[in-house]
This record gives structure tokens, sequence and C-alpha cells, in this order.
């Protein structure tokens, strides 16, 4: 079996373990520490992520979506494939090593998404990229996390409280989707959503989308 080639690290900001980008053949991991984060052979759930959440809004006139999480940039290019060519589609990206990694050895896994140029990068924390902007987007997508914890950074422990779930909401246009993926179901983070004003509907996929571990989806809608 060919073995695990380092390609690069990245410091992740207020945190002391970086990402590290490993390949095996034509296989890619990112980790941080010995977890593996994410994968090119499973990303199918995140996919599905942003097709459910961006079909929704697909049809509205200059459709603005938000991403957290660049990651191999899946989530990314899945959104873009289903909002039309006036929207935008906006990825936070903390670490700026992850988003050199997409223009360079990962940017054929995705189909270049970041030179779509509806695409766009907004360098920092996805919480900054939404906090305070009432009615600014149709969708925020969260794929920063293995799920509704501050599992890469203790900083996004904020993005799934009964605060940072408000702002997350005021952000929404009326009718506005705000999509989480987990790696498990978590009961009290959807009481949490429900609390904060969102109809909640929750779904589990496939990580390969037909095989594989099971996610869970939140997808919840701010009420018109």
């Amino acid at each position: 079996m060919l073995p695990w080639v380092q390609l690069g690290r990245a410091e992740v900001p207020g945190e002391a373990t970086p990402l590290t980008l490993f390949q095996r053949g034509r296989e890619f991991a990112i980790r941080i520490g010995p977890l593996a984060l994410m994968s090119n052979t499973l990303h199918g759930s995140e996919e599905v992520l942003a097709e459910i959440a961006c079909g929704r809004i697909a049809k509205r006139t200059s459709a603005k979506v938000l991403v957290g999480g660049l990651g191999m940039g899946y989530t990314t290019a899945a959104a873009l494939r289903q909002v039309g060519p006036d929207a935008q589609v906006i990825t936070a990206e903390l670490v700026p090593g992850v988003v050199e990694w997409n223009r360079g050895p990962l940017a054929h896994l995705a189909g270049r998404p970041l030179d779509d140029p509806r695409a766009s990068i907004f360098a920092g924390d996805v919480g900054d990229a939404y906090r305070g902007k009432r009615g600014a987007f149709d969708a925020i997508l969260l794929d920063v996390d293995n799920g509704p914890n501050g599992l890469t950074r203790r900083a996004n422990n904020w993005l799934y409280t009964p605060t940072g779930l408000r702002a997350a909401y005021e952000a929404l246009r009326d009718g506005g989707i705000f999509g989480v993926w987990s790696v498990a179901p978590d009961a009290e983070f959807t009481r949490r959503l429900a609390q904060s004003g969102f109809r909640v509907e929750e779904e589990i996929v496939r990580a390969r989308r037909t095989s594989g571990g099971r996610h869970t989806l939140w997808l919840a809608t701010r009420r018109r």
C-alpha cells in the first residue's frame, strides 16, 4: 500500500494544533493532529447539504449564499451548481493555507470552484461574515466542524449558541435557509434551532450518498 505523504501544514489562528494536508495516490486528506477532518473519498453528504439548501433558493434573483468552511471545495462547488448566473457564493475560510491548497494540489477535486466568477473568499471567521448583517443572505451553510461544536477551533462554539443562531436568523432574508452539517445527530442543537425561531428539518444522509456512515444535516428555515 502506498504511504501517506504530507503536502502541507497550515496554522489555525488561535489554536496550537495545525491543519495538515496528506496525499496517498489519488486520495487526499486534511487532518488536525491525528484526526482526519475530510477526504476526497467522503464528500457526498457535504454536497447534499448545499444541493438541498441552495436548491430551495435557486430561483431567487441575485441569490447570495455564504458557505462556512472551504475544506476541499465540494460544498462551494455544489452551491455554485444550484444557483443562477447572477448569484454570489461567498466562502468564509479562516485559514489562508486551505485557500492556497484549493488553488493548488486540491483544485481539480471539486472542479476548480474558486475560478468561478460567482465565487469569492471571505478571509476570516464565518461568524464575522454574517454577525450584525440583517437580511444579507438567502442561505448560510456551516461545514466548519464535525458538528455543532468547535472541534477545529474553540471560537467556533459561538456559532451554535443561542446568540450565534439568532445572529444567523437575523442575517437571512425571509424564507432563507440555515444549513449545518454534522457527523452525528444532536437533539439539543435541534431544540436550540427551534427556540431561535427557525422551522427545523433534519436529514440523515450517507457519507458517499449511497454508502458509508450516516451524517446529519439540519435545514433550518427563517420564517416569513
